[in-house]
């Protein structure tokens, strides 16, 4: 037994021959059941894909790299159940591209974020975290305030994550099968004809950062912040996995 280990270490070209078959072996064993059950997401009422304002506020946002810091996903811990709310389901970053899971936690979990806060306080947080939080270590970002937002790419944007399985539509027919999924107001905003329209219309229909005169980044994060966890209404489904707790 020896000797034969001692044989494949020392042969490079069999090591890496066996090393591709273990490997191969386990993927397989990770893949091939998924190709036998009828959809690896499950189905839930109310998710949708973002809007051009919440889309470019989500760009901001990984470009700006808060996912360094922040996580959204709850894991089905009480701790966590208790301070954030309802665990994260798959179906929630269904349309995400990258997601935002992340593993690290210098803050906390934004995956339950949306009308937690109001507009002036993501504002007035992402401008100076200390002014609403003492002890943040966060850093500031008042650069969202004075950079006017940059949507003349938000159509190709969308068609990007078209390709990917988002359903935003070009043609009639795709709008109106977001017609019958989403509602004629969502499937609207879903219209990649429409984009720079739509992104418009939802940057006046809300005092994002507090100054309706200019559309900056600040209005387009704070959006995107203000939509998560928002879309599911989880009063409609079963917590039995968490009775024991209360």
């Amino acid at each position: 037994m020896k000797l034969s280990h001692e044989s494949i270490e020392i042969n490079a070209g069999l090591m890496i021959v066996l090393t591709l078959i273990a490997i191969s072996i386990g993927g397989l064993v990770e893949i091939v059941p998924l190709y036998y059950i009828k959809d690896t997401i499950e189905k839930v009422d109310g998710v949708r894909p973002y809007t051009p304002l919440e889309q470019r506020g989500r760009d901001i946002y990984i470009r700006e790299g808060c996912y360094t810091c922040h996580s959204q996903m709850i894991r089905p811990f009480r701790d966590e159940h208790m301070r954030y709310g309802h665990y994260s389901l798959a179906a929630e970053s269904k349309y995400d591209h990258p997601f935002q899971w992340g593993s690290k936690r210098t803050g906390p979990d934004l995956g339950r974020v949306g009308r937690k806060y109001s507009n002036a306080w993501h504002t007035q947080h992402l401008n100076n975290p200390r002014d609403v939080v003492p002890e943040s270590i966060m850093p500031n970002y008042p650069w969202l305030l004075r950079n006017e937002l940059d949507y003349a790419d938000v159509a190709d944007r969308m068609r990007a994550l078209k390709v990917v399985g988002v359903p935003y539509s070009e043609t009639e027919e795709e709008y109106l099968a977001n017609v019958d999924q989403f509602g004629a107001t969502m499937a609207e905003q879903f219209d990649i004809n429409r984009a720079e329209l739509s992104l418009l219309a939802q940057a006046q229909s809300e005092d994002w950062d507090g100054d309706r005169s200019r559309l900056t980044e600040m209005d387009a994060l704070v959006a995107y912040l203000q939509v998560l966890g928002t879309m599911v209404d989880f009063t409609q489904y079963d917590e039995g996995y968490f009775a024991e707790f209360r």
